[in-house]
């Protein structure tokens, strides 16, 4: 199990508890590692620097006790932003209409980057209005995606 998965493992079920939501855990960097945990409310409410602080000590205290890392690290808590990357595959539902940029780790058609409108996901693939034309991947195939910066985005945070 790679430590980000351990680290999400140890953390979510206190976090969820507490009315937040995981959107990623990155690890980053080289002899002291910055742990990144991009989190949510579970209200779709603006996440504010006060969720952060305790999304912080409850992590921080968590890991102290469980102390996955063989090294010295720093952690870092945030929210998504407003170029939200899509990590799962139920964003790609929750933020149907909206636009993205998609990442594959292999091409289509000679692409491999795509920026279009999110049509949803079914069994597993993503359909995308690109250019005109719906087009569709395997969610396994992108490498990485976010919202892009629209204002749709900041009205309905995802919300239909």
């Amino acid at each position: 199990m790679e430590i980000t998965d351990q680290v999400q493992t140890i953390i979510e079920p206190a976090l969820l508890d507490m009315g937040y939501e995981i959107v990623r855990i990155a690890l980053i960097g080289g002899d002291i590692k910055t742990l990144q945990i991009m989190a949510e409310r579970s209200d779709r409410q603006d996440m504010t620097v006060d969720d952060c602080e305790k999304i912080s000590r409850t992590a921080s205290a968590l890991l102290d006790i469980t102390d996955p890392f063989p090294y010295r690290w720093i952690l870092e808590v945030s929210s998504p932003g407003i170029d939200r990357p899509l990590v799962k595959p139920a964003d790609y539902e929750r933020f149907k209409g909206h636009e993205a940029k998609i990442e594959l780790a292999q091409e289509i058609n000679g692409r491999r980057r795509f920026k279009g409108i999110i049509q949803g996901i079914k069994d597993n693939i993503v359909f995308l209005n690109f250019e005109g034309e719906t087009i569709s991947f395997a969610f396994d195939d992108i490498q990485k995606a976010k919202l892009t910066f629209q204002d749709a985005t900041l009205d309905n945070k995802g919300e239909k």
